[in-house]
């Protein structure tokens, strides 16, 4: 399929010359991403290690995880993702990950907006993700988005249930330490 009159195409993006900035590729767009302060690093890390305990051993779950929800004119990182190993392992080593991962957790920055948050789990439900987190460190609550379109809001204590992916539940006091 031939580009559109001014999109890039993931081919084309992953030419682009290294500057040293961090970019996506949003609808054909590149999109200039800032790196994470540390505390939301931080957050982003203990996530990883609170899923890989406490899911089953047939996920893989990844720091700043690369995807490609639709083909052609997508490139994204989640700052979490969680995915079967089935299908990581089915993803070329020179490739990213084909649709979104099965679980896609982003850390609400200053500069994320509610609907830019709302668009990106909208993309990743449609393209593969069971359920899509929101982490809000200034209000400590995660917002998980699912599949059907409901969303549950689970505050300090609370528990997020990970029966979706093989596991019990997730304190969310925990999530935040």
């Amino acid at each position: 399929m031939a580009a559109l009159p001014g999109l890039i195409t993931i081919e084309q993006f992953d030419k682009l010359e290294d500057d040293g900035r961090r970019y996506e590729l949003h609808y054909g767009e590149v999109v200039s991403r800032g790196y994470p302060k540390q505390k939301y690093y931080n957050l982003q890390k203990r996530l990883v290690d609170l899923l890989e305990a406490r899911l089953a051993r047939s996920w893989e779950v990844g720091l700043e995880f690369p995807y490609s929800a639709l083909p052609e004119f997508e490139l994204r990182c989640a700052d979490v993702g969680v995915v079967s190993k089935e299908r990581w392992a089915a993803t070329d080593d020179e490739d990213s990950l084909h649709g979104a991962p099965e679980l896609v957790i982003e850390v609400k920055s200053p500069a994320a907006t509610q609907r830019e948050l709302a668009e990106l789990a909208a993309l990743c439900l449609a393209n593969g993700a069971f359920e899509f987190w929101a982490v809000d460190l200034d209000r400590v609550s995660v917002t998980v988005i699912h599949r059907d379109g409901s969303a549950s809001v689970y505050g300090a204590e609370q528990a997020i249930p990970l029966t979706a992916f093989g596991g019990d539940e997730l304190p969310v006091e925990e999530v935040f330490g």
